[in-house]
């Protein structure tokens, strides 16, 4: 198995579960970044975010310095913005050939997922998606159990 780690991180929380499954993994690990940067306030990112949400916004990635082509498995992580992924995801996603690659998503959230699990499995268009990890945090504190996680990670191999 060759994989790859690909994830939107706003808060940070998303990049931290990445960083543990780089780490029980071993795999290679990328950040999906935005070319514009959202607003520090939180608040203020919410209702960006339920605009671009609500509108379909797709904003502009930075590239990365990768060939999805080199990989059979992506673990595809976003926070949930709006019951969905978060629009970069939704951006890369859209150029993204996924073609027989197998994809087990993650969500990390603030106790209500809405329909983000299922949303990955219709945008990966022609992709074995798996299934999807919901990970729970109040702010900074991780609320999900560990060892959830770990059987998770697990299931990759």
């Amino acid at each position: 198995m060759k994989a790859i780690i690909l994830c939107y991180s706003y808060s940070g929380n998303t990049r931290r579960i990445a960083q543990m499954i780089k780490e029980k993994l071993r795999c290679d690990c990328a950040e999906i970044e935005t070319v514009k940067q959202y607003p520090d306030n939180y608040n203020d990112t919410v209702e960006v975010g339920k605009r671009e949400i609500d509108g379909g916004f797709m904003p502009e990635i930075k590239p990365l310095d990768l060939d999805l082509a080199d990989y059979d498995t992506v673990i595809l992580g976003s926070p949930v913005w709006w019951y969905t992924f978060a629009p970069a995801v939704k951006t890369f996603l859209s150029k993204a050939d996924l073609k027989g690659k197998r994809v087990f998503p993650f969500a990390t959230n603030g106790g209500w997922i809405g329909h983000t699990l299922k949303d990955f499995t219709k945008e990966c268009k022609n992709a074995d998606v798996r299934d999807g990890l919901s990970v729970k945090f109040n702010g900074k504190k991780l609320l999900t159990d560990k060892a959830d996680i770990e059987r998770w990670i697990k299931s990759i191999k």
